[in-house]
Order: C-alpha cells, then structure tokens, then sequence
C-alpha cells in the first residue's frame, strides 16, 4: 500500500537551480564547490572533485548537500 505523495509549493530559491550550476558548501570546516547533479526536493546532489571528496570524507565525488546548507556561485 502506497500513501499518496503531498504536493508541496517549490520555493523561489529552487525552482532557479539548473543542472551543472556551481554552487559551495561547507563540510567538515572545509568549503567545498561543485556542480550540481541531481535536484530533489529537499537537497541536491553535488560532483566535487576526488581530492575535495578525500578532503570532507565522502565515501565518492557525489555527495548530498540540503538546500539550506549551499550558496551559488556567480
């Protein structure tokens, strides 16, 4: 039994991103850019660079990075 999905309004903020945006973060005291991969609902998925990805201790160079939690870069 599924339960149906709730529609949510999609904030300003959201709705700009695109694919391939570059956008910063910081993870582990250490300010990380990438480019984004995925958007979802509540985060998007970043490629970094391996040596940045070494660098926070992510396990690949696609890392999750909430919404909230990220700035574009011009």
């Amino acid at each position: 039994m599924a339960f149906p999905r709730k529609e949510r309004e999609v904030s300003d903020f959201v709705a700009a991103r695109e694919l391939n945006e570059k956008i910063s973060f910081v993870r582990n005291e250490h300010k990380v850019s990438g480019t984004i991969y995925k958007i979802l609902e509540n985060s998007v998925i970043v490629q970094i660079s391996n040596k940045d990805a070494d660098l926070i201790g992510a396990a690949s160079n696609l890392t999750v990075v909430a919404h909230k939690n990220y700035t574009v870069e011009k």
